[in-house]
């Protein structure tokens, strides 16, 4: 799988970088601080998934996972903020992304909520 990470912490991305790092078959294509970046990097890159945190300069995650799904709708999108999932689930799930992860908690349960990721149904697709 293959992942890029948006956050504008240079230690976030490091620590993701690391906790990742540990998975056979990911790999993390690209990084970006910001979210014009972010867009960038993932229409360029194309990954199988992006995390986003919700608060970056020039463009939300929420902004971000709107124009992603629209421009990629098969990618897989989890929202990243230091916010209680729970609550911000519904808003991040309208937004378009596929779930979100507490960063309190990303040491955690950030590895477990992408094997959990299930496959996006594409409107017009064979087979999914």
């Amino acid at each position: 799988m293959r992942i890029l990470v948006a956050d504008d912490n240079d230690l976030v991305r490091g620590a993701i970088r690391s906790l990742l790092a540990a998975e056979a078959d990911w790999e993390i294509c690209g990084e970006a601080s910001d979210g014009a970046s972010a867009l960038r990097n993932a229409r360029e890159l194309q990954p199988d998934l992006v995390l986003l945190d919700i608060s970056m300069p020039l463009a939300t995650g929420f902004q971000i996972a709107r124009s992603l799904r629209q421009d990629i709708p098969q990618i897989k999108i989890l929202i990243m903020s230091q916010e209680d999932a729970a609550q911000l689930a519904p808003s991040a799930l309208g937004a378009g992304a596929d779930g979100c992860v507490d960063k309190a908690r990303i040491a955690r349960d950030l590895v477990d909520a992408i094997k959990n990721l299930k496959p996006r149904e594409i409107s017009g697709a064979a087979g999914s």
